[in-house]
């Protein structure tokens, strides 16, 4: 009893030296971390700017009360955010120092960036210019690639988790909804559906697994859009309304073929079916679609052909197609009827849908499933080798 005794003594005077109020000129202290100035606050806690008594150096210290923690029932993904800072190091991510807690509270020691997130500027000074994208976008690319390459795929790119510094480069973070590689399941994807409505990928949505690097490929590109524009390219909670007409976008001369990329990007990244963005139903057995930067000629020649191969009767009209193939065999199932059409969503980028009213459902799906190999779609890691490459220079890790 006396060892026990003694030992509890031991964890409190403990806890008591990790976090002490000093009155007069030093305000609180976190071990040999002096608290400042509070730099954000959340649903469970504060980021605080804290300084190292010793060295003078600069730190960003999240504080985490252990009591919310255990009431929104995210212990598991606070844990998962330490364990994940604690493997990369990476000049575009920022760095975890070191972990402290006491009875209440958790501290992360974090990089301090001094530039705010990347939401801010935009916010308050508008669009970047293409040099200037390229060269953020490049860095978050390099960041984003070697999380990928540690097993660590971030879930929640986004403005507001890009950070800027003095020197006006990138920082990545809040892992809070990363993943790693024991949280894929047997097929080898994830299933969790998080992220933030204006930057998560359909295929998140879908509800039948997705790839965690190809799902941030997606963000990536929308951040890239936001850089490049200044606004978001979806911020509507009907998304489908932005697919029926063109979208209002005043494209600087200067720089059209990325935001044309950063469209694409964000195209190509969901490979190719885009129906899990638009709806919350099972859409595949009535609508889908497709990217593709073929024409819209080419695309509905290359509809009307394999079609006509397939035995449907073809109707045209401007912009669309009417497709029809008889049941003969079966009165009870209604001629399946299928209406082709092509929306531009770039110069060089147009989605294709196909919706059907009526009609067998498995023949439906084979023609889309050919339609999918016969559509001229860029795979997404060439994209974006091409916007990283520009006159031969390219970004080392």
């Amino acid at each position: 009893m006396v060892l026990i005794h003694h030992q509890q003594q031991q964890q409190q005077q403990q806890e008591e030296e990790i976090v002490r109020r000093e009155r007069g000129k030093k305000g609180m202290r976190v071990g040999k971390y002096e608290l400042g100035r509070t730099l954000g606050e959340g649903n469970f806690g504060k980021v605080k700017f804290a300084k190292h008594t010793d060295s003078a150096q600069s730190f960003a210290i999240k504080i985490l009360e252990k009591n919310r923690i255990q009431d929104l029932r995210i212990t598991d993904q606070i844990k998962r955010e330490i364990r994940t800072l604690k493997v990369l190091k990476h000049p575009n991510v920022v760095r975890l120092y070191e972990v402290l807690a006491s009875k209440t509270k958790i501290y992360m020691v974090l990089e301090y960036v001094n530039g705010g997130e990347l939401f801010d500027r935009i916010a308050s000074k508008g669009k970047l210019s293409e040099t200037q994208g390229r060269k953020l976008f490049q860095q978050l690319i390099d960041g984003v690639s070697y999380c990928h390459d540690k097993g660590v795929f971030h879930r929640d790119l986004k403005l507001e988790n890009v950070l800027i510094d003095g020197g006006r480069n990138i920082k990545i973070t809040d892992f809070g909804l990363s993943a790693l590689p024991q949280h894929l399941r047997d097929d080898g994807l994830l299933h969790t559906t998080c992220g933030s409505p204006n930057y998560v990928a359909p295929e998140v949505l879908s509800n039948r697994g997705y790839n965690g690097a190809t799902s941030d490929t997606w963000s990536c590109g929308v951040i890239l859009y936001v850089i490049l524009t200044g606004f978001l390219p979806f911020d509507d909670r009907n998304l489908a309304v932005l697919y029926q007409k063109p979208l209002d976008i005043e494209r600087d001369p200067e720089s059209p073929s990325l935001i044309n990329n950063a469209f694409q990007l964000i195209g190509m990244s969901s490979c190719f079916d885009l129906s899990g963005f638009f709806e919350n139903e099972d859409v595949s057995e009535r609508k889908i679609r497709f990217t593709s930067n073929l024409s819209p000629k080419e695309l509905l020649d290359r509809i009307e052909n394999l079609a006509v191969q397939m035995g449907f009767q073809v109707q045209k009209k401007p912009g669309k197609l009417k497709l029809l193939l008889e049941n003969k065999g079966q009165k009870t199932q209604a001629s399946l009827s299928i209406v082709a059409e092509v929306f531009e969503i770039s110069t060089s980028l147009y989605v294709v849908e196909l919706q059907k009213s009526s009609g067998d459902s498995t023949v439906y799906r084979q023609l889309c499933n050919r339609l999918s190999d016969e559509l001229g779609v860029q795979q997404s890691e060439e994209l974006l080798t091409n916007l990283i490459v520009k006159d031969g220079n390219h970004t080392s890790e």
